[in-house]
């Protein structure tokens, strides 16, 4: 009789997304929040990709990685904000099962690539500046299509495992996920199957994709801070700062975010909620913004395309 229960509640066909909880009254301003800043993500996101594939002088690798992390900014963001804001005025605030595999299959998906994206765009800017004359031949163009390949591919892999996983479990506890899109930490509060085998694999894989990436980020730029200050001059010490300082507030934010969510508490899901909308929505927010505001090839590139439309106008 018990094991028929499990069955049938494993089984059930949709999900409830509780969200944030706040008072009714505040649903409009959050839904107004979300929405704006979900337009600034397709603006800025969009906008950077259209700048980069139309101005010639940014067809080079940093551009051609910064193209796809804006690329995938824009798509982890879109598998959040859409559903999370058609919830503020739903009553049932509810999701298919096909939906809840689907939505952390593709954030898990998206969000592990940006993570090696981020480490081959170090492992860049390391050559850039410590093999300055060998960089056109070591940053081959075939070079960066395996690492942003290989990027995606790690990206998928990671996502196939953490989706099977999850979903393998049966789920009796409850069908509302305390949290605004379905991810792994509110899902597995709802099983009622030993999640110690569960958790270790999940931990083992964070590993596993998590300090690689960190490594390398960490170990380029030792690199690059020894290489700089052996520059004489303050203004080239400057130039060379200045093409990672946008790379690294990139960084900063996104692993900050994520940090606070894994070391937040299960007993403090609201924290955990904030955490995940720091990576989910403002690190694609902000994205753009940092690397047009802190790039002078970006800014020139926007200007240059701005003129060219006012003048067909």
């Amino acid at each position: 009789m018990g094991d028929r229960e499990t069955s049938n509640h494993s089984e059930m066909t949709d999900f409830i997304l509780i969200g944030f909880r706040v008072r009714y009254e505040l649903h409009l301003l959050l839904f107004l929040i979300f929405l704006l800043v979900y337009v600034m993500i397709l603006l800025g996101n969009v906008g950077m990709m259209a700048i980069i594939m139309t101005d010639p002088r940014l067809n080079t690798p940093m551009y051609f990685f910064l193209g796809n992390l804006s690329f995938v900014d824009l798509f982890y963001s879109s598998v959040i904000a859409p559903k999370a804001m058609s919830n503020f005025w739903s009553e049932s605030k509810s999701i298919s099962f096909a939906g809840c595999v689907a939505q952390l299959f593709l954030f898990a998906l998206f969000i592990v690539t940006e993570g090696f994206l981020l480490a081959a765009m170090a492992y860049d800017r390391f050559i850039a500046i410590c093999n300055p004359l060998l960089y056109s031949v070591q940053m081959s163009a075939r070079l960066c299509t395996q690492l942003v390949a290989g990027s995606y591919f790690c990206g998928c892999i990671s996502s196939v495992l953490q989706t099977s996983m999850t979903f393998t479990l049966s789920f009796c506890a409850s069908r509302a996920i305390d949290h605004f899109y379905c991810d792994v930490r509110p899902l597995q509060r709802l099983s009622c199957s030993d999640l110690f085998v569960h958790r270790m694999v999940s931990f083992t894989l964070s590993i596993i994709i998590i300090f690689p990436t960190i490594i390398v980020i960490v170990v380029s730029y030792m690199y690059i801070v020894s290489t700089v200050l052996k520059i004489r001059s303050t203004e080239g010490r400057k130039k060379a700062f200045s093409t990672c300082s946008s790379h690294l507030g990139v960084v900063s934010v996104l692993y900050g975010a994520v940090f606070f969510m894994y070391l937040t508490p299960n007993r403090f899901p609201e924290l955990s909620k904030v955490a995940s909308l720091c990576y989910s929505l403002v690190t694609p927010m902000l994205n753009p913004l940092i690397y047009s505001l802190r790039n002078k090839d970006v800014k020139e590139a926007l200007k240059k395309l701005l003129e060219k439309k006012n003048a067909i106008l």
